[in-house]
């Protein structure tokens, strides 16, 4: 069986019971939205008038986080006749949704005499139907999974919820919606929900959409815990500044935050701090605001730095700060600004005093942990 026909077997309809009628005549059939997961999203729609049917307009909205309510068009082709039935496709290729974006849509008929009907809103989940998927809810984190015992979500969901106490507790940032969380078997399994994975992507965070994917196997979920911190700091920090300014953060306190969030550094990790500080090989702090370098030592050494880096103003300064330093951020404030406004001191500041705090600090025994391979691998998507 192809996988284009399995997709079409586990399409989900959604259908207006009963036919919808206008004054001028104009009746709506039916409408319906079919899901190809990971592929494609087709609305379809029957309408009938007295007259020919001439103009045939979808509209839809994507629930996510935004200032200004975003409402995007379909046109789809059909010859005008008295009675129209017809089809519009939503390639994923070209602009995709994360697994359960929910999306509201609706339709606008109009007849050659200029009569229009606008139906009714409707809305749809964009779910992965490969799967029978399990749910279960703590607090503001919905957790669905589909292999593994009721224990096994247990078990995450508390970590997640011990993750945001910790935040919340250290520096004051909170969720602000609630996060939805799916978690696949293994990364084969996440890989084959997205339109264009990147084979070493071991999960996923979705902003604007309040949603988290990770592949965790049963058989690792301690890696699982971590990497669902991770992405939680992630998420956590990009709800408390989102804003229509478009809020940017250094990578060092984004990276940093979600590293704090997951714990006591990693044993790896830190004895790649270890060498870059005795090789006088470390990367300044302005330099750590940019995306991180794609070769592995100088990446591995930029999160190590950036987790040391926030745990030094956390430990030094005080955890309210951060949340202040982030609203500064939230409404526009430039790196340099936000700091000397928050700390007294710019970027270089900052590098100048941790690095003097971390050259005297006593290193723990490092051992290599092939668990950070994993976690560096995880992605956040706007």
């Amino acid at each position: 069986m192809s996988k284009w026909l399995l997709s079409v077997m586990l399409a989900l309809m959604v259908i207006v019971p009963s036919i919808t009628h206008a004054e001028s005549g104009i009746s709506l059939v039916d409408s319906s939205a079919q899901i190809y997961f990971p592929s494609a999203l087709t609305f379809s729609i029957t309408a009938e008038s007295p007259n020919n049917i001439v103009k045939l307009r979808l509209h839809y909205q994507v629930d996510s986080m935004n200032y200004a309510k975003v409402t995007d068009e379909g046109w789809p082709e059909f010859t005008p006749s008295t009675k129209v039935k017809t089809q519009w496709v939503w390639d994923m290729r070209k602009a995709s949704l994360p697994v359960g974006a929910a999306v509201t849509y609706w339709w606008t008929i109009e007849d050659v005499t200029g009569n229009i009907l606008t139906t009714q809103k409707q809305k749809i989940s964009f779910d992965d139907l490969r799967h029978q998927w399990k749910s279960a809810t703590s607090g503001q984190l919905n957790i669905y999974w589909y292999q593994g015992s009721q224990s096994f979500a247990d078990q995450l969901l508390a970590a997640g919820g011990d993750t945001l106490q910790k935040l919340a507790q250290d520096t004051g940032v909170h969720l602000e919606k609630p996060v939805s969380i799916y978690i696949y078997a293994s990364s084969n399994d996440l890989h084959s929900a997205m339109i264009f994975p990147q084979e070493w992507s071991g999960g996923f965070s979705y902003y604007a959409y309040g949603i988290i994917a990770i592949g965790i196997p049963t058989s690792d979920l301690d890696w699982g815990k971590s990497a669902l911190a991770h992405e939680l700091g992630h998420m956590v920090t990009h709800q408390i500044t989102f804003s229509p300014y478009g809020a940017v953060l250094p990578f060092w306190l984004d990276e940093g935050l979600a590293m704090y969030a997951q714990g006591e550094p990693d044993s790896y990790l830190e004895s790649v701090l270890v060498k870059g500080i005795a090789q006088h090989n470390l990367i300044s702090v302005r330099s750590l605001a940019s995306p991180f370098s794609a070769i592995p030592a100088e990446a591995y050494l930029s999160y190590a730095e950036s987790q040391s880096i926030v745990t030094f103003l956390i430990q030094n300064y005080g955890g309210d700060k951060v949340l202040e330093l982030l609203n500064l951020f939230k409404v526009g404030n430039t790196y340099d600004d936000a700091l000397l406004h928050v700390y007294g001191f710019d970027q270089d500041g900052l590098d100048a005093l941790w690095q003097q705090y971390v050259t005297g600090q006593t290193p723990s025994q490092s051992k290599e942990n092939s668990m950070w391979a994993q976690i560096c691998v995880l992605q956040e998507v706007y």
